[in-house]
């Protein structure tokens, strides 16, 4: 008996725990579901950096997926306040920055 009080505390811990984070992302400003895929977008950004790295030597098929997967973080970033990747934005300005790089010369190349 002791052990279900256990547990049923536990649970209610939990469940008070995941309601005040959900609490305080909706006091900040954002929804939920805006708020995970900034957190996956922040782990597609960590490859996306030590990828644009070497943007130069991407073949045509690596640039597309490139600017796919830029696209897609760039969407989640805009999503959240700004305050929430200040420790981000180095790598996102690579990013962005190589982003451009590229559909500059993509355009150049179809244009020539």
């Amino acid at each position: 008996m002791i052990v279900l009080y256990i547990l049923y505390f536990l649970l209610l811990v939990i469940v008070a725990l995941i309601g005040y984070a959900v609490l305080q992302i909706k006091l900040f400003g954002m929804n939920v579901k805006d708020f995970w895929s900034f957190i996956e977008a922040n782990q597609t950004l960590d490859k996306l950096y030590a990828f644009s790295k070497q943007y130069q030597n991407m073949s045509a098929q690596q640039q597309i997926i490139f600017l796919y997967e830029a696209e897609k973080i760039f969407d989640a970033f805009d999503k959240v306040p700004s305050a929430l990747w200040e420790e981000e934005y180095n790598k996102y300005s690579i990013v962005l920055e190589n982003y451009k790089n590229i559909k500059m010369n993509r355009w150049n190349k179809a244009n020539a």
